[in-house]
Protein backbone atom coordinates (compact mmCIF):
# COMPACT_ATOMS: atom_id res chain seq x y z
CA UNK A 1 0.00 0.00 0.00
CA UNK A 2 1.45 3.71 -0.84
CA UNK A 3 1.98 5.93 1.65
CA UNK A 4 0.41 9.05 1.26
CA UNK A 5 3.15 12.08 0.81
CA UNK A 6 2.29 15.73 1.43
CA UNK A 7 4.88 18.46 0.35
CA UNK A 8 5.06 21.75 1.10
CA UNK A 9 7.11 24.18 -1.80
CA UNK A 10 7.78 27.43 0.26
CA UNK A 11 9.24 28.70 -2.80
CA UNK A 12 10.92 32.03 -2.38
CA UNK A 13 9.43 32.72 0.47
CA UNK A 14 10.27 32.67 4.44
CA UNK A 15 13.38 33.53 5.90
CA UNK A 16 15.40 31.18 8.65
CA UNK A 17 14.01 33.25 11.22
CA UNK A 18 10.47 32.68 10.02
CA UNK A 19 11.53 29.32 9.32
CA UNK A 20 12.08 28.30 12.58
CA UNK A 21 8.92 29.63 14.28
CA UNK A 22 7.11 28.13 11.36
CA UNK A 23 8.33 24.42 11.67
CA UNK A 24 7.45 25.06 15.92
CA UNK A 25 4.43 25.71 14.93
CA UNK A 26 4.41 22.28 12.49
CA UNK A 27 5.29 20.44 15.56
CA UNK A 28 3.07 21.43 18.02
CA UNK A 29 0.40 20.87 15.56
CA UNK A 30 1.43 17.55 15.06
CA UNK A 31 1.40 16.30 18.72
CA UNK A 32 -2.58 17.87 18.88
CA UNK A 33 -3.03 16.31 15.18
CA UNK A 34 -2.12 12.75 13.50
CA UNK A 35 -1.42 12.09 9.95
CA UNK A 36 -0.99 8.97 8.02
CA UNK A 37 0.79 11.00 5.52
CA UNK A 38 4.68 11.55 5.11
CA UNK A 39 5.06 15.03 5.46
CA UNK A 40 7.79 16.98 3.70
CA UNK A 41 9.24 20.31 3.70
CA UNK A 42 10.79 22.35 0.65
CA UNK A 43 12.08 25.25 1.73
CA UNK A 44 14.47 27.70 0.17
CA UNK A 45 18.59 26.93 0.15
CA UNK A 46 18.72 29.40 2.93
CA UNK A 47 16.19 28.07 5.22
CA UNK A 48 17.22 24.14 4.99
CA UNK A 49 19.68 23.58 7.42
CA UNK A 50 16.81 25.22 10.15
CA UNK A 51 14.07 23.28 8.98
CA UNK A 52 16.41 19.97 9.54
CA UNK A 53 17.32 21.10 12.61
CA UNK A 54 14.12 21.92 13.93
CA UNK A 55 12.85 18.45 12.69
CA UNK A 56 15.53 16.61 14.42
CA UNK A 57 13.89 13.78 15.92
CA UNK A 58 10.66 13.74 14.31
CA UNK A 59 9.05 12.04 11.32
CA UNK A 60 8.89 15.22 9.42
CA UNK A 61 11.46 15.36 6.35
CA UNK A 62 13.05 17.86 5.13
CA UNK A 63 13.65 18.60 0.73
CA UNK A 64 15.12 21.09 -2.23
CA UNK A 65 13.43 22.77 -4.58
CA UNK A 66 15.80 22.48 -7.54
CA UNK A 67 19.28 21.73 -7.84
CA UNK A 68 22.35 21.60 -11.09
CA UNK A 69 23.20 17.99 -12.07
CA UNK A 70 26.55 18.90 -12.16
CA UNK A 71 28.82 17.27 -9.14
CA UNK A 72 30.64 20.77 -8.61
CA UNK A 73 31.90 23.23 -10.79
CA UNK A 74 32.28 26.94 -11.97
CA UNK A 75 28.16 27.20 -11.96
CA UNK A 76 27.80 30.38 -9.98
CA UNK A 77 24.24 30.50 -7.76
CA UNK A 78 23.91 26.81 -8.34
CA UNK A 79 23.97 24.04 -5.48
CA UNK A 80 25.23 20.07 -6.15
CA UNK A 81 22.88 16.80 -5.19
CA UNK A 82 26.11 16.10 -3.10
CA UNK A 83 25.51 19.31 -1.12
CA UNK A 84 21.71 18.62 -0.69
CA UNK A 85 22.35 14.99 0.62
CA UNK A 86 24.82 16.31 3.11
CA UNK A 87 21.82 18.42 4.42
CA UNK A 88 19.55 15.41 4.89
CA UNK A 89 17.23 15.78 2.05
CA UNK A 90 15.08 13.45 1.31
CA UNK A 91 13.45 14.82 -1.54
CA UNK A 92 14.34 17.52 -4.38
CA UNK A 93 11.50 19.13 -6.68
CA UNK A 94 12.41 18.64 -10.38
CA UNK A 95 10.89 20.29 -13.50
CA UNK A 96 8.10 22.17 -11.61
CA UNK A 97 6.55 24.54 -14.05
CA UNK A 98 8.09 27.59 -12.82
CA UNK A 99 11.24 26.35 -13.22
CA UNK A 100 10.48 25.55 -17.16
CA UNK A 101 8.97 28.71 -17.69
CA UNK A 102 10.89 31.10 -15.61
CA UNK A 103 14.25 29.86 -16.39
CA UNK A 104 14.07 27.65 -19.53
CA UNK A 105 14.62 24.46 -17.98
CA UNK A 106 14.17 22.03 -20.84
CA UNK A 107 12.59 18.26 -20.59
CA UNK A 108 16.13 16.54 -21.40
CA UNK A 109 17.71 19.20 -18.38
CA UNK A 110 15.17 17.63 -16.26
CA UNK A 111 15.32 14.01 -17.38
CA UNK A 112 19.31 14.69 -16.20
CA UNK A 113 18.68 15.83 -12.94
CA UNK A 114 15.72 12.72 -12.04
CA UNK A 115 19.37 10.19 -12.95
CA UNK A 116 21.56 12.08 -10.66
CA UNK A 117 18.78 12.33 -8.11
CA UNK A 118 17.91 9.05 -8.12
CA UNK A 119 21.45 7.84 -8.42
CA UNK A 120 22.86 9.76 -5.21
CA UNK A 121 19.24 8.08 -3.23
CA UNK A 122 17.44 11.00 -2.71
CA UNK A 123 13.91 10.93 -4.48
CA UNK A 124 12.90 13.46 -7.08
CA UNK A 125 9.42 15.22 -7.21
CA UNK A 126 9.05 15.09 -10.86
CA UNK A 127 6.56 17.84 -12.19
CA UNK A 128 4.66 17.73 -14.67
CA UNK A 129 1.03 19.66 -16.10
CA UNK A 130 -0.39 21.10 -19.38
CA UNK A 131 -1.10 24.47 -20.13
CA UNK A 132 -5.11 25.89 -20.53
CA UNK A 133 -4.26 25.76 -24.46
CA UNK A 134 -3.49 22.14 -24.41
CA UNK A 135 -5.97 21.17 -22.41
CA UNK A 136 -8.70 23.36 -24.38
CA UNK A 137 -7.25 21.05 -27.99
CA UNK A 138 -7.22 17.75 -25.48
CA UNK A 139 -4.14 17.39 -25.41
CA UNK A 140 -3.56 17.02 -21.88
CA UNK A 141 -2.68 13.14 -22.20
CA UNK A 142 -0.29 13.54 -25.14
CA UNK A 143 1.85 16.30 -23.66
CA UNK A 144 1.86 14.21 -19.96
CA UNK A 145 3.19 11.28 -21.62
CA UNK A 146 5.74 13.01 -23.75
CA UNK A 147 7.21 15.05 -20.50
CA UNK A 148 7.11 12.05 -18.77
CA UNK A 149 9.32 9.91 -21.38
CA UNK A 150 11.49 12.58 -21.82
CA UNK A 151 12.12 13.04 -18.16
CA UNK A 152 12.26 9.65 -16.90
CA UNK A 153 14.10 8.23 -19.97
CA UNK A 154 17.71 7.88 -18.42
CA UNK A 155 15.89 5.36 -15.79
CA UNK A 156 16.09 1.60 -15.89
CA UNK A 157 12.85 -0.02 -14.93
CA UNK A 158 13.08 -0.67 -11.44
CA UNK A 159 14.04 2.68 -10.70
CA UNK A 160 10.33 3.76 -11.67
CA UNK A 161 9.38 3.13 -7.84
CA UNK A 162 11.98 5.98 -6.52
CA UNK A 163 10.52 8.73 -8.58
CA UNK A 164 6.87 10.46 -7.14
CA UNK A 165 5.48 12.73 -9.95
CA UNK A 166 3.18 15.53 -8.99
CA UNK A 167 0.56 16.18 -11.45
CA UNK A 168 0.69 20.38 -11.56
CA UNK A 169 -1.94 22.04 -14.68
CA UNK A 170 0.08 25.14 -15.50
CA UNK A 171 -3.01 26.94 -15.45
CA UNK A 172 -3.74 26.22 -11.92
CA UNK A 173 -0.84 27.12 -10.46
CA UNK A 174 -1.27 30.45 -8.09
CA UNK A 175 -4.59 30.94 -10.12
CA UNK A 176 -7.03 29.79 -7.22
CA UNK A 177 -8.42 27.47 -9.77
CA UNK A 178 -7.49 23.44 -9.55
CA UNK A 179 -8.54 20.44 -11.38
CA UNK A 180 -11.10 18.30 -9.95
CA UNK A 181 -10.33 15.41 -7.95
CA UNK A 182 -11.57 12.87 -11.37
CA UNK A 183 -9.32 14.95 -13.12
CA UNK A 184 -6.23 13.87 -11.09
CA UNK A 185 -7.55 10.22 -10.63
CA UNK A 186 -7.72 10.14 -14.54
CA UNK A 187 -3.95 11.58 -14.68
CA UNK A 188 -2.58 9.34 -12.38
CA UNK A 189 -4.30 6.68 -14.20
CA UNK A 190 -3.20 7.00 -17.33
CA UNK A 191 0.69 7.77 -16.38
CA UNK A 192 0.51 4.42 -14.55
CA UNK A 193 -0.61 2.48 -17.28
CA UNK A 194 1.55 4.82 -20.34
CA UNK A 195 4.62 4.02 -18.02
CA UNK A 196 4.15 0.24 -17.11
CA UNK A 197 3.41 -0.16 -21.19
CA UNK A 198 6.46 1.86 -22.25
CA UNK A 199 9.27 1.08 -19.14
CA UNK A 200 7.93 -2.03 -17.43
CA UNK A 201 8.39 -1.22 -14.29
CA UNK A 202 6.46 -1.29 -11.04
CA UNK A 203 4.26 2.04 -11.46
CA UNK A 204 1.64 0.41 -8.83
CA UNK A 205 3.80 1.27 -5.98
CA UNK A 206 4.80 4.53 -7.49
CA UNK A 207 3.30 7.65 -5.41
CA UNK A 208 1.56 10.09 -8.06
CA UNK A 209 0.65 13.71 -6.35
CA UNK A 210 -1.59 16.57 -7.71
CA UNK A 211 -0.92 19.78 -7.34
CA UNK A 212 -2.19 23.37 -8.52
CA UNK A 213 -4.01 25.72 -5.67
CA UNK A 214 -4.32 22.88 -2.93
CA UNK A 215 -6.03 24.00 0.22
CA UNK A 216 -7.95 22.70 3.33
CA UNK A 217 -10.89 23.33 1.33
CA UNK A 218 -10.57 21.26 -1.46
CA UNK A 219 -8.08 18.80 -0.04
CA UNK A 220 -10.54 16.35 1.12
CA UNK A 221 -11.96 15.11 -2.61
CA UNK A 222 -8.36 14.90 -3.76
CA UNK A 223 -7.29 12.88 -1.02
CA UNK A 224 -10.52 10.47 -1.37
CA UNK A 225 -9.52 10.11 -5.42
CA UNK A 226 -8.26 6.72 -6.33
CA UNK A 227 -5.17 6.81 -7.47
CA UNK A 228 -3.57 9.69 -6.12
CA UNK A 229 -1.58 9.61 -3.08
CA UNK A 230 -0.72 13.43 -1.58
CA UNK A 231 -0.72 16.45 -2.81
CA UNK A 232 2.36 19.27 -3.54
CA UNK A 233 1.03 21.99 -1.64
CA UNK A 234 2.34 25.52 -2.48
CA UNK A 235 0.68 28.89 -1.40
CA UNK A 236 -1.28 27.16 0.97
CA UNK A 237 2.03 25.37 2.42
CA UNK A 238 2.95 29.00 3.86
CA UNK A 239 0.56 28.59 6.65
CA UNK A 240 1.08 26.15 8.94
CA UNK A 241 -1.84 25.72 10.41
CA UNK A 242 -3.74 25.60 6.83
CA UNK A 243 -0.72 22.77 5.53
CA UNK A 244 -1.82 20.76 8.49
CA UNK A 245 -4.65 20.76 8.15
CA UNK A 246 -4.44 19.55 4.42
CA UNK A 247 -1.80 16.89 5.94
CA UNK A 248 -4.12 15.41 8.14
CA UNK A 249 -6.95 14.62 5.91
CA UNK A 250 -5.06 11.86 5.26
CA UNK A 251 -6.75 10.26 8.73
CA UNK A 252 -5.15 7.45 10.66
CA UNK A 253 -6.97 4.53 9.83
Amino acid sequence: MRQPLVVANWKMNLTSPEARAYCQRLRGLLTEQATQAEVVVCPPFTAIETVRSEFADSNLAVGAQNFYPAPKGAYTGEVSISMLKALDCRYVIVGHSERRLCFGETAETIGEKVKVAVNHGITPILCVGETMSERSLGMTEKVIGQQLLTCLKHLRPEQLTQVVIAYEPLWAIGTGRSATAQDAAQLAKYARQKLRRLMNGDTESMRILYGGSVTPNNIADFAAAEGVDGALVGGASLDPDKFIAIATAYEVK
